[in-house]
């Protein structure tokens, strides 16, 4: 097996199909790069120090987590760093027994992610260590080719220090990735032109883009891509994303989604086709349109509070989603209230009305909603509101309707703070 990275999130308002990181191995076999050897195991194949069969080597332990910045993570049981050499017997079952069953904390996920997997990878001993990526970039409208001598860390932290450092390539989607593009970025590596790594990385990056385009990635980052002491350009470390359009020509991959490793949240609104991205405030909101997803996070921060999610419902959603949207807002418990912002036009806003009454209807309501509709069948969704025996306050516009949101979900944030019971017209909190 080889060791291969997956996406940790989403690409623009896109949400990106995560898959475990050792499973995309057969994406890197399909297209051949040179890549080290690796084993995922679990809780019941705990080795006592080497797995058997392997290969006597140096090797390290990695957390498998979906989620960047694992070496200077925490667990929250204490253990420090989610990737760990090992140098002597009985170290790996060690680590392992530390890591799995418990959640990590890193930059990029704060809340901690839960380590199912962790994965034992042959120790690399490199020359050099250089990054090497390919993504769908808007600028060019293309596949861009993005290249650095300076790999082994975050590639942020390098543009931001030493921007000089970094090299780009836009691609001809049309041509492919070029022989001249390519021996062009290998120098750019600082590989020196002519010799076996510069000619073995020219290779590397023209099947780096045949599985781009072949699997419908968005994103291949390889970091870091070492060149070692005899030569070798080696695939080290990657992360693959995935068009999620693309799932039905790519079902072998998107199979092997780990929803484990995602938000219990996000996993379930996908389910029913619904664009959403959990966030950390308190307001819970539901909005037809991307755009206007956008401004309405945008006012309820301008009006002191702080979203509880992204949730666009989008143009053609049933009342069968809307209700699902509603019960993911109404579930979460960081959510003290929920503010509808529906702007008809494609969606009607008695489609919407419905599904918010079915739900409540369903599940009950615990928490104040806010409810702004304009446009198609307002008068209609409005009467339905009015007549369905649940009290939601409706608002004139989306200014008026921000403040009653911030300031009903302020009142029953600082009420559970304080452990009294607060009392809404129509809402026991």
């Amino acid at each position: 097996m080889s060791a291969r990275e997956t996406p940790t999130g989403g690409v623009s308002l896109q949400l990106e199909t995560l898959l475990e990181r050792y499973r995309v191995h057969a994406r890197f076999e399909t297209h051949p790069f040179p890549f080290l050897l690796a084993i995922a195991l679990c809780p019941c194949l705990l080795p006592s120090s080497y797995p058997a069969g392997a290969p006597k080597k140096d090797i390290v332990i990695k957390a498998q987590v979906l989620s960047g910045g694992r070496g200077l993570g925490t667990f929250k049981n204490g253990f420090k760093g989610g990737v760990h050499m090992v140098t002597k017997p009985g170290q790996a079952r060690e680590f392992a027994a530390a890591m799995l069953g418990n959640e990590l904390v890193t930059k990029q996920a704060p809340n901690g992610i839960v380590c199912n997997k962790v994965l034992l990878m042959e120790r690399m001993y490199m020359r050099r260590e250089m990054y090497l990526s390919i993504l769908m970039d808007r600028g060019s409208q293309g596949p861009l080719l993005v290249a650095s001598p300076r790999g082994g860390t975050s590639i942020e932290d390098v543009a931001a220090t030493n921007p000089e450092v970094i090299f780009t390539q836009p691609i001809d989607i049309t041509e492919g990735l070029t022989p001249e593009g390519a021996h062009r970025m290998a120098s750019n590596l600082g590989l020196e032109e002519g010799s076996t790594g510069h000619d073995k990385a020219v290779i590397l990056m023209q099947n780096l883009y045949s599985m781009f385009i072949a699997c419908d990635c968005t994103q291949v980052e390889v970091n870091p891509l070492a060149e070692t002491p005899e030569g070798d350009i080696v695939v080290c470390d990657a992360k693959v994303n995935f068009d999620d359009n693309a799932e039905f020509r790519q079902s072998s991959i998107f199979a092997r989604r780990d929803t484990s490793q995602e938000d219990v949240r996000e996993v379930d609104a996908s389910k029913y086709d619904l664009n959403y991205i959990g966030l950390e405030g308190t307001i819970g909101c539901m909005v037809n349109g991307a755009g206007l997803a956008m401004s309405t996070m945008d006012i309820i921060q301008l009006k002191g509070g702080s979203p509880a999610n992204f949730l666009d419902v989008g143009g053609g959603a049933n009342e069968t989603q809307v209700q699902k949207a509603f019960e993911i807002l109404n579930s979460d418990s960081q959510v003290k209230a929920i503010l509808v912002n529906i702007f008809g036009g494609i969606m009607r806003c008695d489609v919407i009305a419905t599904g918010i009454i079915n739900a409540a209807k369903e599940i009950g309501i615990n928490k104040p909603i806010v409810i702004r509709l304009q446009g198609t069948n307002v008068n209609e969704a409005k009467t339905l509101i009015e007549g369905c025996g649940f009290r939601m306050i409706l608002a004139e516009d989306l200014e008026d309707a921000a403040e009653k949101a911030v300031g009903v979900a302020e009142i029953a944030a600082q009420a559970e703070k304080i452990q009294v019971g607060v009392k809404f017209e129509g809402f026991s909190l």
